[in-house]
């Protein structure tokens, strides 16, 4: 915090103040030109949305960003104020961050006018000058623009017509700061009317007062595409006021989703010391994202966000350390099975569609790891549907022949690595065809576990999920009538 000083000692200090925009317009050109991270740590919008922020900057605008849930949109906002100049100096106690060269408020102009170049001169920092605020239906104009108090004017012994007895809102507060209303369509619309003066003229007006501010704000606005919800919409005087929108997406390749979940998960670090997590999984649950987005069963307006990955690989690392406490294991590495533990990320996730109400979101979310690891599968496996009969050898021919001779596999939850070891290579040939398909010979059991899983999704083989574990058998032995059946069990082929 820099130290305290008069106004005449600003005065001789050189300083110059300047308009908001003008200063992020400046710092920015300072980042530009020195190669510096502007928005550190917006992964994915290097050639899209950031290049259109700093256009929008550059040109002095006012910002809409407008994207679907889970778009970094605050993200984006939020990192504006590393725009701004580290230090501002403010007229000391007042509410309006006035200038002390060209202060607005009455308050700050009594006090100049009082004290002259002996007027106490404060610093605001950065960090201060950042308002932010969730448009909600209940925010009223008073909220944003201000109102004239009764107990100020009770307890000042002022008439109403003093502008000594207004509360000044959030906006007028906002004066020299960056002020950003998150999720503006749910203003009301009489409510946005209010924001039309200060985003075409740059002043307020408030009640009957013929006071006019000339506020010096920084506007950034989020909102989802308009026809997400009936809630609301942005009015277009209002939308046509703000100079810059820009549209958000979510991350467009499986890497670039990896990248933004492994930054953003939050660990213990013992966590991360306990727990292994291979590539190959973080690829399945990003896939699981993405297939989200895609499923028939899950409203693509209301989208999926970026948090299902975050959470549910936080999930999954809790899922494997705690079957590590429970079997006494000092480090473990997580397995296709411990994406049960994932499902509550999922479910809490995403806004079913009328079909997907009537699926269940249990069901949907098994729904879309299935898919997920039928992809994944193929990307190492050959395609069970593909494999010409009678020309080429069965890749998969000794695995079927061991589950067709009447035995089965089952897949604790909690199981501990040595009984999962023991339950992949009791499966005649499973080893031999992991070996033959795997990038990398040290997660060999894993790929044993994905052949598994992924002739299951191909109906090679039966899988039946019980609240405990997984069984895999030969698929003619439920058709056949199979005795060993357990009654609380599930097909997984009726999710499909």
């Amino acid at each position: 915090m820099l130290d305290k000083i008069t106004l005449g000692e600003l005065k001789k200090s050189g300083y110059r103040p300047r308009p908001i925009k003008e200063e992020l317009r400046s710092n920015l050109i300072a980042k530009l030109q020195g190669k510096d991270k502007v928005f550190e740590g917006i992964i994915g919008f290097d050639d899209t949305v950031l290049p259109d922020v700093e256009r929008a900057v550059l040109s002095r605008h006012n910002v809409l960003l407008l994207g679907l849930r889970g778009q970094a949109k605050t993200r984006i906002a939020r990192l504006l104020i590393h725009l701004l100049d580290e230090y501002v100096p403010v007229v000391e106690g007042s509410e309006l961050n006035d200038d002390p060269l060209h202060p607005i408020s009455r308050y700050a102009l009594d006090k100049i006018a009082e004290m002259g170049d002996d007027t106490p001169v404060s610093w605001i920092h950065r960090s201060e000058r950042y308002v932010e605020k969730l448009a909600t239906p209940d925010v009223s104009v008073a909220d944003l623009i201000g109102d004239v108090d009764p107990i100020k004017a009770a307890t000042l012994k002022l008439p109403y017509s003093d502008e000594r007895v207004i509360h000044f809102g959030l906006v007028p507060r906002a004066h020299r700061s960056i002020f950003v209303i998150n999720e503006l369509p749910d203003l009301q619309a009489r409510i946005q009317v209010s924001l039309f003066n200060i985003l075409q003229e740059g002043d307020i007006q408030i009640r009957g007062f013929k006071l006019r501010l000339p506020l010096d704000i920084q506007f950034v606005f989020t909102a989802n595409p308009e026809d997400y919800t009936n809630r609301g919409s942005i009015i277009t005087p209002l939308k046509d006021r703000i100079e810059s929108q820009i549209l958000t997406h979510y991350p467009k390749t499986i890497d670039i989703s990896r990248q933004i979940t492994q930054q953003e998960a939050q660990l213990a670090e013992d966590q991360k010391k306990r727990v292994r997590v291979p590539d190959l999984l973080q690829v399945l649950l990003e896939r699981i994202a993405f297939e989200a987005r895609e499923s028939e069963y899950v409203d693509e307006k209301s989208g999926v966000s970026a948090r299902l990955s975050i959470s549910g690989y936080e999930n999954l690392v809790s899922t494997a350390e705690r079957r590590s406490l429970i079997n006494g294991e000092p480090q473990t590495v997580a397995r296709i099975t411990d994406f049960w533990g994932v499902v509550p990320a999922i479910t809490g996730k995403v806004e079913l569609v009328y079909e997907g109400e009537q699926e269940g979101p249990y069901s949907v979310a098994i729904h879309l790891l299935g898919h997920a690891i039928k992809k994944l599968f193929l990307t190492f496996f050959p395609d069970p549907d593909k494999l010409r009969k009678g020309r080429e050898k069965d890749p998969y021919g000794v695995v079927r022949a061991w589950f067709a001779g009447g035995n089965r596999v089952d897949l604790i939850n909690d199981a501990s690595e040595t009984a999962y070891r023991q339950a992949l290579d009791a499966v005649a040939g499973l080893r031999k065809l992991a070996e033959a398909h795997t990038p990398d010979q040290e997660e060999v059991y894993l790929f044993m576990e994905l052949a598994l899983h992924g002739l299951a999704e191909f109906n090679v083989l039966n899988k039946d999920m019980l609240e405990s574990s997984l069984t895999f058998r030969d698929i003619l032995s439920d058709m056949l009538g199979d005795d060993d059946d357990d009654e609380d069990g599930f097909n997984e082929e009726d999710l499909n």
